[in-house]
């Protein structure tokens, strides 16, 4: 057993105040001061590009930067598709157009809520990985 024992902090000096010593460094190294701006942006759409190419020695900051901009490729190529898709509907039949762009509504939300559960992952210090959007991240 290595645990340090437990001291308490020196009495508090009359007519003044105790600033209790700064906590042991942990052992995780120096962090960036930009890293948690940086794998917020990984997340936000185009932005990725930002930590992807200007954080080239950070693998973590990398990965979530590549896995961020395949998530806004994944996301553009399901727009387009529902998009192409729902104005061909809309064409032939009305009700059957707007009941497609209520799925696409839904499809559009399911994209954030996975965008900021990885976000909040990413800054927790986790990965999310996101079944093909991941695989192909990992190609990139």
């Amino acid at each position: 057993m290595t645990e340090t024992p437990h001291v308490p902090p020196p009495p508090t000096p009359p007519g003044g105040s105790y600033t209790p010593p700064p906590p042991p460094p942990s052992g995780g190294g120096p962090a960036s001061s930009d890293r948690t701006l940086m794998l917020v942006l990984s997340y936000l759409g185009i932005f990725a590009l930002i930590p992807l190419l200007s954080k080239k020695e950070d693998s973590d900051i990398q990965w979530h930067a590549k896995n961020g901009l395949a998530l806004t490729i994944a996301w553009i190529i399901c727009w387009a598709v529902f998009f192409v898709i729902g104005l061909f509907l809309r064409g032939v039949l009305a009700a059957v157009g707007c009941g497609f762009a209520v799925i696409e509504c839904v499809i559009a939300v399911a994209f954030l809520v996975v965008d900021i559960i990885a976000m909040v992952k990413a800054v927790g210090g986790q990965r999310y990985r996101i079944p093909v959007v991941t695989d192909f991240a990992e190609k990139m």
